[in-house]
């Protein structure tokens, strides 16, 4: 994200590949970022897959730019990391400006982490209290290089090497990522889902600067990480842990105001301005009144030289808590500081485009124009068509008695056509159950090339058809290309299937036949 500190808005914004092989980024006018490159061959603008964004050089068959030159806080398989290589953190997930902590190769070749705050800067990682070689690292190289490969394994000048938990699947696609806890992690995508296969720290209170100055952070497993101010310090921002705590007294006032208060298994990591060797508290506590800088002492034994040594500190950072999931509520604020996401107002002025007025004016002008003209004809099409049908409705009902059906009427009566009962040439017979329950087989003709007055004039013959012997006719459908019949149900069956059957003898045949 090579415009991180100067985030566009996306409306008035533009990424352009200049003919003279420049590729520049506006936002309201307004360059913002640019490769400054410059070429007379012929150009492309591509992502490949390994994820590198390229300028080539067609007819050189060369990159003129590359991406992978200029990483923000993330490096991808094979991606080179060099002595010119900086990650850099962000500030939070949301906000992308750059953040405190950096990833890069120190003058000694050695690849380190550092803290880089407002008041302190500080190395974290490898330990600081550390030389090279007790770390793991050696100094004697002077290419400073390192890459992850597409399998899970990093390799680095300095020695220092790692693999992931699920090395040896080179299908996987991977990232590595100073995140914005100052940790680096290697995230593998599993099931569309980016999994931590590697992470650099285990224990990230000791990452320097994650609580901010004068508190104490403490880890476990089920709440992670949480960071406190102790007793006489109050938080400097609710919204944020990197600002830490600040003072509720004095300390201008006369000594015999203070006193010092014990935090057993706590320790503040650097900025001391004495270190005093074989030394009793009450010597190590008058060594910090005596000095106007001092804010603590830090008193502990030391196991290899057999006596106990003091350091005064002069600013309180990179407090841990190391034995135990809490503190003694009489020593530390009960209070935790919550880090939410920051917010970057662009002080930009995107200007209105004037041309646009006259293309909105005759968009909604066709829009209404069209609004009119459809309300028009529907409005048209139904008084034309509703005497007519009202007029053959009647018609209908006085000629034949039959009842005309709208076809979502049929749709109910069948329950979306479920029980069929019949089928023959003429079309497929369903039962179904009219609103007065009565029980009527419904026959759905194929479609049918006559027209409504056809269909109609037939449905006026079969009123006037009237036998003991035939089904009675409930009514009709005529809707659209639906012709449909609705007859009383017969519960035995047709005729016509019972003369195929054993049920009726000669007699009784006959006796259908001649009545």
């Amino acid at each position: 994200m090579a415009n991180r500190d100067e985030p566009v808005n996306g409306k008035q914004s533009k990424l352009s590949l200049k003919k003279n092989g420049n590729l520049v980024l506006t936002d309201a006018g307004r360059e913002i970022w640019t490769t400054n490159t410059k070429s007379s061959s012929p150009l492309q603008l591509q992502i490949l897959d390994s994820g590198n964004l390229v300028v080539t050089q067609l007819d050189k068959k060369s990159y003129l730019w590359q991406s992978f030159n200029f990483p923000t806080d993330t490096i991808l398989p094979n991606q080179p990391f060099t002595k010119d290589t900086v990650l850099i953190s962000s500030k939070s997930s949301t906000n992308y400006s750059s953040g405190f902590y950096k990833l890069y190769f120190d003058n000694d070749n050695v690849l380190r982490l550092v803290y880089t705050g407002d008041e302190v800067t500080s190395v974290y990682w490898p330990s600081p209290w550390l030389v090279p070689w007790a770390a793991g690292r050696t100094t004697y190289n002077n290419s400073r290089i390192a890459s992850l490969d597409t399998e899970g394994q990093f390799k680095s000048t300095d020695d220092f090497k790692f693999t992931t938990c699920d090395y040896g699947i080179s299908t996987l696609q991977r990232k590595l990522t100073l995140d914005v806890d100052g940790n680096i992690r290697v995230y593998s995508l599993t099931k569309r889902r980016w999994i931590v296969s590697w992470q650099a720290i285990s224990f990230t209170c000791t990452i320097h600067g994650i609580c901010g100055p004068n508190s104490l952070c403490t880890y476990n497993s089920e709440m992670g990480r949480s960071c406190s101010c102790m007793q006489g310090y109050k938080a400097k921002n609710q919204s944020d842990l990197s600002f830490g705590c600040e003072s509720t007294f004095d300390f201008n006032k006369h000594l015999d105001y203070y006193d010092f208060l014990k935090l057993p298994s706590v320790e503040f990591y650097g900025f001391d301005s004495l270190y005093i060797q074989n030394t009793t508290l009450k010597e190590c506590q008058k060594s910090c009144l005596d000095d106007p800088s001092c804010k603590a002492i830090q008193y502990n034994y030391d196991s290899a030289f057999k006596f106990f040594v003091c350091y005064t500190k002069r600013l309180l950072f990179n407090g841990i808590y190391k034995d135990g999931l809490s503190y003694d509520q009489k020593l530390v604020n009960e209070s935790r500081l919550e880090c939410t996401s920051s917010i970057i107002e662009l002080q930009r002025t995107y200007a209105k485009n004037g041309g646009n007025g006259s293309i909105k004016f005759m968009l909604w002008f066709s829009i209404i124009i069209g609004i009119i003209e459809a309300t028009c004809f529907i409005l048209f099409d139904y008084i034309t068509k509703q005497p007519s049908g009202a007029t053959t409705q009647s018609y209908l009902a006085i000629v034949t008695g039959f009842r005309r059906f709208t076809y979502d009427e049929i749709m109910k009566a069948t329950h979306k056509f479920k029980d069929e009962v019949g089928r023959g040439g003429g079309g497929v017979v369903y039962k179904g159950l009219l609103p007065d329950n009565r029980v009527v087989a419904i026959k759905v003709l194929h479609e049918a090339t006559q027209g409504e007055a056809e269909f109609l004039a037939e449905m006026s013959t079969i009123g006037r058809i009237n036998h003991k012997n035939l089904i009675e006719t409930y009514g009709y459908c005529a809707e659209g290309k639906h012709r449909i019949l609705v007859f009383e149900y017969m519960e035995n069956g047709s005729l016509a299937e019972k003369l195929g059957t054993d049920e009726l003898d000669w007699t009784k045949m006959l006796e259908i036949a001649t009545v």
